[in-house]
């Protein structure tokens, strides 16, 4: 069937139109407001834990449309040393940002958030109330790798035990996960007794599971970092999402998940 000159520009016109509008995957959101005026798509690459308090804060963000990448935070750093640029670095730690930052691919870094290990074990879980429990033969346990920085503060915890009793824990590992994360999906799903996770995990459950609080002298200082990554497409608003973190809606979003103030360092 042939179709007529006319009718062959107003398709092509109606084409025009639908680019116009954004129909293209670009760098930028459309903010839903009717204005049309539009925000810039700001990547987001955070540690796992971060999830819940990132996503909250995203939603009151103004000056871009925060996009998310969660993972642990050594395969985040991992990224970015092969080459990928997301706007905004956020570790569970301070040694892979400062490595970062010593390699000049990350601005000066910034401490934002605390945090607090603890054992977790599945709520209404009566065989453990103790750290000493986790000893005891039979009982399985989930940490997180040793490049990780949850299997980092865990390994600091266990090395400041007795060496029986570390030994006795470390018998009883029966998975070591990427992030925090899948330690918290083994705990909830009862697939393990008890795991290594910060206390904002255990808040961000939704009562699935319950703390057991670790002894003060064996307690690691727990710090949060985020940087501006070099070469970022959106400098100027990965600021602005840091300064948040600090003050205003990133660091009540932060405290609402149950992180706490950033340590001093």
């Amino acid at each position: 069937m042939r179709i007529r000159p006319a009718l062959l520009g107003l398709l092509a016109a109606a084409a025009s139109l639908v680019t116009a509008c954004g129909g293209g995957s670009g760098a930028t959101a459309r903010t839903g407001s009717g204005s049309g005026a539009s925000k810039p798509a700001l990547t987001v690459s955070a540690a796992a834990s971060l999830k819940d308090a990132f996503t909250a804060y995203g939603k009151r963000f103004a000056d871009a449309s925060p996009r998310f990448s969660f993972a642990g935070s050594d395969e985040l750093a991992a990224q970015i040393e092969q080459g990928v640029k997301p706007d905004v670095y956020a570790a569970a730690n301070t040694k892979l940002p400062e490595q970062l930052y010593a390699k000049g691919l990350i601005d000066k870094p910034v401490v934002f958030a605390g945090n607090r290990l603890v054992l977790a074990v599945p709520a209404g879980q009566s065989r453990m109330a103790s750290l000493a429990d986790v000893e005891k033969p039979g009982v399985t346990l989930a940490i997180g790798s040793a490049s990780v920085p949850i299997g980092s503060y865990t390994r600091s915890v266990l090395d400041k035990l007795p060496g029986d009793q570390r030994r006795a824990i470390l018998r009883n590992v029966r998975s070591e996960e990427p992030d925090v994360a899948g330690i918290v999906g083994k705990l909830t799903q009862r697939a393990v007794d008890a795991g290594f996770v910060y206390i904002s995990d255990v808040r961000g459950a939704s009562g699935k599971l319950k703390a057991i609080e670790l002894p003060a002298q064996v307690q690691p200082s727990v710090a949060y970092d985020a940087a501006v990554v070099r070469g970022a497409t959106h400098p100027r608003q990965a600021r602005a999402f840091i300064d948040g973190l600090l003050s205003g809606a990133g660091a009540r979003a932060l405290q609402q998940a149950g992180f706490e103030p950033p340590p001093s360092r």
